[in-house]
């Protein structure tokens, strides 16, 4: 800045900068000195597992002024919401949002169903699994912690043999990850809620469905779920910012004697706010802008074209992974992920330091590893608003990394990518 620049508008006039209180002026004096930064061509390549990458046509929905969140305006976009979410997850009671991440409805499900002493059940299949157990730890909560393979899906059998020495139905949920964030590997709802009912144990069922909704195929009533969570960064391609929970009819019965503590999550306030298409809170009516917008993105798309393009993109990314001599990290076919692939780095090499190389080089954003694996996988965001030439690019970038990082390894993975796509249309 300097000269005429050096002034700002002020109320309605134009003010030198160095009217405004000390503080702000030594700020704008700060921003004056920095220098900019290096210009770079084309887009950003965000391929994470989330957040994902907005669609224009969202981030357009979203550019408009607040309206008035008790009018009727903001009514029928709520109603039109709240009954189009139900499709999305399946669900015929009732789906809850916050303005949270998907941590907010971790605790939502626990605090609305759950009394102190309560127990609840957990794998040890990956970090958000460990970390929503830490949530039911934190809140006072028991909790089992049963051992599983971090590359493999949970084992509903050792659900069964747990629930059944639990004679006295100590235990009041099971909590799982469809799809393990961290790891890339999908678990078997439909397998647990079996398990569960094997052993004749009236636990709920609550999943963590956070990378997998829209992805992949998730029946919330048919599978018998009795909370499903999700966060609006990831397959309903949003900015980060909604969390939104499914619930059954038995949580909701459960929710009338549940005992812990609760105020801003509390179902109660929102079951009747929402029967009308309000929220109990001030919401974040931009973001409930895009949300309007995403649904009718997904409708448009439709349910079955969504997961096929989503399994199209994950075999291709597997198919390159494999032809680079690399390792999946998933060890079961059953269990592959159609929102990522997650990469196991070669002995004596660093996932970070590629995933620094790729940033510096091609300005491509990877996932990390998170807790143990740090530093020994990257992830591979193949979920949202993503194509086959997304995806093509994603993985030019990979391929061009590992060169130029020294990881071994067989070039070839982007041919092997193609080749899915122009075989037999690349079905999966």
């Amino acid at each position: 800045m300097g000269g005429d620049s050096d002034r700002f508008i002020m109320a309605g006039k134009v003010a030198p900068y160095h009217y405004l209180r000390p503080t702000l002026a030594h700020e704008l004096t700060l921003i004056r000195d920095c220098r900019p930064m290096t210009f770079r061509a084309g887009r950003h390549f965000l391929q994470l597992p989330g957040p994902t990458n907005v669609p224009d046509r969202i981030l357009r929905a979203m550019d408009r002024p607040p309206i008035d969140h008790r009018g009727p305006e903001f009514k029928e976009m709520g109603q039109r919401i709240l009954t189009g979410l139900k499709e999305v997850f399946q669900a015929s009671e009732h789906v809850f949002v916050y303005p949270a991440s998907g941590s907010g409805s971790w605790e939502a499900a626990l605090v609305n169903t759950l009394s102190p002493g309560d127990r609840v059940l957990r794998f040890d299949s990956g970090h958000f699994a460990e970390t929503w157990g830490g949530v039911a730890g934190a809140l006072g909560l028991g909790v089992d912690v049963l051992p599983s393979d971090w590359r493999k899906p949970i084992d509903p059998a050792a659900v069964e043999e747990h629930l059944s020495g639990d004679e006295d139905h100590v235990i009041k949920a099971v909590l799982i990850t469809h799809n393990e964030t961290s790891t890339g590997v999908r678990s078997d709802v439909p397998g647990v809620r079996a398990a569960i009912d094997r052993a004749g144990h009236p636990a709920l069922l609550m999943v963590d469905a956070v990378s997998s909704l829209c992805a992949m195929d998730l029946l919330h009533d048919e599978w018998g779920v009795d909370v499903t969570i999700t966060g609006s960064q990831k397959g309903l391609m949003l900015p980060p910012g909604l969390s939104f929970a499914a619930v059954s009819r038995k949580a909701l019965d459960a929710h009338q004697k549940a005992e812990l503590p609760r105020s801003y999550w509390d179902w109660s306030a929102m079951l009747t706010s929402n029967e009308s298409g309000y929220f109990p809170y001030t919401p974040a009516t931009n973001l409930l802008y895009g949300l309007d917008e995403a649904l009718e993105m997904l409708s448009e798309e439709g349910r079955e074209n969504t997961f096929k393009r989503h399994d199209r993109l994950a075999k291709a990314t597997r198919a390159a992974v494999a032809a680079w001599e690399l390792e999946n990290f998933c060890l079961d076919a059953s269990g592959f992920s159609s929102a990522q692939t997650t990469v196991k780095m070669p002995e004596g090499t660093d996932a970070d330091e590629l995933r620094k190389v790729i940033l510096e080089r091609f300005d491509m954003s990877l996932g990390s590893g998170l807790g143990k694996l740090k530093g020994d996988v990257f992830r591979i965001g193949h979920l949202g608003d993503v194509n086959e030439l997304m995806i093509a690019g994603t993985l030019c970038g990979v391929e061009m990394g590992l060169g130029l990082a020294g990881v071994p390894h067989r070039p070839g993975g982007v041919r092997a990518a193609l080749e899915v796509w122009s075989s037999e249309g690349g079905d999966a």
